[in-house]
């Protein structure tokens, strides 16, 4: 199995086909919190989209493929996980508003998985930093600088929902795959 993601574009091409009103950045950032809080759900996409009736994405499908790379990623010891934002040839205003998406979308997660009460102070201090993330309206002026802090955002957010998981592990007693 490879733990890459999907294209960007497959899971919003997915996303639109199955008519969920939801950012592909969004779905991610949910589906990374659930899968922290407890990575044997059932039915991720149903819960992450808050309706039951929303079926189990096929394994093969951009958003089974998606399910299971993140799976694979949050369980490796290298910190290998990625954010499913658009390509870096996109423009630095999209992908920082995807970034923003990512962030609303986990903590959404969060809330939904039941998470914040089995971190430690540290994580918790990091998902305040996802959260005001998450609630930033943010302008581009300079878009070297704006490149720049975008990859620095980026990276901050990754190692927060990693240091978040490793906490949920720590919480569950599965500490053979903490990070």
């Amino acid at each position: 199995m490879s733990d890459s993601l999907p294209p960007y574009a497959a899971v919003v091409e997915q996303i639109a086909a199955l008519a969920l009103s939801v950012d592909a950045s969004e779905l991610h950032g949910s589906l990374c919190a659930l899968r922290c809080g407890h990575p044997r759900r059932a039915n991720w996409l149903a819960e992450a989209m808050g309706d039951d009736t929303v079926p189990l994405p096929p394994a093969s499908s951009a958003l089974g493929q998606l399910d299971a790379a993140t799976i694979e990623q949050l369980g490796e010891t290298d910190f290998g996980l990625e954010l499913l934002l658009p390509d870096d040839d996109a423009p630095v205003a999209e992908r920082g508003e995807a970034l923003v998406a990512w962030c609303r979308g986990f903590l959404g997660g969060v809330g939904l998985a039941g998470i914040e009460p089995k971190l430690g102070e540290e994580a918790r201090e990091a998902l305040g930093d996802v959260a005001r993330i998450a609630e930033s309206d943010v302008s581009y002026d300079d878009p070297e600088a704006d490149e720049e802090a975008l990859v620095e955002l980026e990276e901050f957010v990754r190692v927060a929902a990693l240091l978040i998981h490793g906490d949920c592990l720590a919480a569950s007693g599965d500490r053979k795959r903490l990070h």
